[in-house]
C-alpha cells in the first residue's frame, strides 16, 4: 500500500506496520520535547573548541584561560536568554542534576516537614521529593489541579494559610512535558515571596521557547537543559537568585563557585551558550508566535481528519511546542509503531523512561477523556515540535496520522475496541 504523501507502508499480520519509508524520505521528527537537532552553529562551536580549546579551564596558564573564556562567554549567553546574573547561573549537566541539585540543597538548608509540588511534575523532580520524603521524613503535599492539570490557586492559599511555617519549598513547573499546559507560575511564586518561602520551577520546556525574565519574575530557583533547545545534551543550567545559599550535590574542586565540583565540559557548555544566542534571537523576532498559530492550525486540522480524536488540556494555556492527542479506542503504543513505520517520530509521554512505554501520571493527573481506552496510558500521543518544523511537515503528519488510524481502527471490524499490540 502507498500512503498519503507519497510514503510506503504494509500491515503485518500481528496487526503491526512492518513497513518502511522511501529511501529517499525523512522523518518528520514531532518529539522535540524529547530532545532537539542540535544546530548546525552548535555543532561548528563545540567542534572548534574541543579541537583548539580543549585545556582544563581551571589552568592558569593561556590555554586553560583561552578555555575559560569560552565558559565565561556561554555563561553571559545564559544570562542574555533568561536576564539573568553570572553568579547566579550554575552550569549542570542536564535538566536532571540541575533538579537534584536544587531541591536537596533546599531540604537541607530549609529543614522544614513540608515539600510543596504538583501532581504533573516531570520524575526528575517527582522521585527526588519521593526520596527526601523516604530519607529525611519529609511530608510531600500534591496540591490539587483541575481537569487541565493546572494548580488550584485557592487550595494553594489555603495551605500557606494553615501551615505556612511547615513548608520548606515549593517546586512547580512552568510547562507541562507532556501537555504542554503551563502553570501560573508567576502567581505562585508572588505567594511563596510574601510567605517567605523559596520557589523553585522546571523550566526545561519553557526555556529557549517562551521569553523569560528572571530579574522580575517572582522565582528563586530554574532548572533546564540545553538539548531541549537545539542544544548538545549533557549540558544544563541551575539559576539561583543572588544570596541564596546552595549546598553543592557534586563536591570536589571547587569548579563553578564551589557550587558544582569537576572539570567543566567546556565543548559542551559552549555549544549551550550558542543555543542560547540563537534562542534569544528567534525570541526577539517573535518565533514563538508564530509557531503558537500552527500549533492551532495543526490541531484544527487533526480533528477535521479524525473527528473522533480528543486534544488533552485544550482549554488551557498551553506553550506552542506541544499536542497531547487522544486517539478512541486505540492504544498508543500501537498508534505509535504505525506512525513510527510510516514515517513520523511521535512518543506517548516523558523520553526519560528507558524506552519503555508507561502510563502516565501526568494523564492520570487530568482524567481519561471519554475519547480514550480505559487501559493507560489512554492512547495518547504527544506531538511536540521543534521552531524548525514547517506547515508542510504539520499537514503530512496530520494526513499520515489519519491513514494509519483509520486502517488500525479497521483491524476490528466490528468495532471491538479498544485494540491492543497483541492483535
Amino acid at each position: 500500500m502507498r500512503g498519503m504523501c507519497g510514503i510506503a507502508f504494509r500491515l503485518g499480520c500481528n496487526g503491526v506496520y512492518t513497513g518502511w519509508m522511501s529511501a529517499d524520505a525523512l522523518p518528520i521528527y514531532l518529539d522535540s520535547n524529547a530532545t532537539t537537532r542540535p544546530l548546525p552553529q552548535v555543532l561548528e562551536k563545540m567542534n572548534r573548541v574541543m579541537t583548539e580549546v580543549w585545556a582544563n579551564p581551571s589552568s592558569i596558564h593561556r590555554a586553560g584561560q583561552m578555555a575559560r573564556r569560552e565558559v565565561d562567554l556561554a555563561r553571559e549567553a545564559v544570562c542574555e536568554l533568561v536576564k539573568a546574573r553570572p553568579s547566579e547561573v550554575i552550569f549542570t549537566s542536564g535538566g536532571t542534576e540541575s533538579v537534584n541539585t536544587c531541591l536537596r540543597s533546599l531540604s537541607r538548608w530549609r529543614q522544614k516537614p513540608l515539600l510543596i509540588t504538583s501532581a504533573v511534575e516531570h520524575a526528575a523532580v517527582r522521585e527526588q521529593l519521593e526520596d527526601l520524603a523516604e530519607v529525611f521524613d519529609h511530608e510531600v503535599v500534591t496540591l490539587p489541579n483541575d481537569s487541565n492539570g493546572v494548580v488550584e490557586i485557592e487550595a494553594f492559599q489555603q495551605l500557606l494559610s494553615s501551615r505556612a511555617d511547615e513548608i520548606a519549598f515549593v517546586s512547580v513547573m512552568w510547562a507541562n512535558n507532556e501537555t504542554g499546559v503551563i502553570q501560573p507560575v508567576e502567581q505562585i511564586g508572588m505567594m511563596c515571596r510574601e510567605a517567605g518561602i523559596p520557589f523553585h520551577t522546571d523550566a526545561t520546556q519553557w526555556v529557549g521557547k517562551m521569553p523569560i525574565d528572571l530579574e522580575s519574575t517572582p522565582i528563586d530557583m530554574i532548572s533546564f537543559a540545553g538539548h531541549k533547545f537545539h542544544g548538545p545534551k549533557g549540558s544544563g543550567v541551575l539559576w539561583l537568585r543572588e544570596g541564596l545559599p546552595l549546598h553543592a550535590m557534586i563536591l570536589g574542586g571547587g569548579q563553578e563557585r564551589k557550587r558544582r565540583g569537576g572539570t567543566e565540559s567546556v565543548a559542551d557548555i559552549a555549544g549551550l551558550g550558542v543555543a542560547c544566542q540563537e534562542a534569544k534571537s528567534w525570541l526577539d523576532n517573535s518565533g514563538h508566535e508564530q509557531m503558537l498559530a500552527m500549533r492551532s492550525t495543526f490541531e484544527a486540522y487533526m480533528q477535521s481528519e479524525i473527528t473522533e480524536c480528543c486534544i488533552n488540556a485544550v482549554s488551557a494555556d498551553r506553550i506552542w511546542s506541544t499536542s497531547n492527542i487522544g486517539f478512541p479506542g486505540i492504544e498508543a503504543e500501537l498508534m505509535l509503531l504505525g506512525l513510527s513505520e510510516a514515517g513520523v517520530c511521535a512518543s506517548a509521554g516523558s523520553a526519560c523512561s528507558s524506552g519503555a512505554l508507561k502510563g502516565s501520571s501526568v494523564i492520570d493527573a487530568i482524567g481519561r477523556q471519554p475519547c480514550q481506552v480505559d487501559e493507560r496510558p489512554y492512547g495518547s500521543v504527544r506531538f511536540s515540535f521543534d521552531r524548525a518544523i514547517t506547515q508542510e511537515q504539520l499537514e503530512s503528519a496530520v494526513e499520515i496520522s489519519s491513514e494509519v488510524f483509520q486502517r488500525l481502527a479497521g483491524l476490528s471490524p466490528n468495532a471491538n475496541w479498544p485494540l491492543s499490540a497483541e492483535v
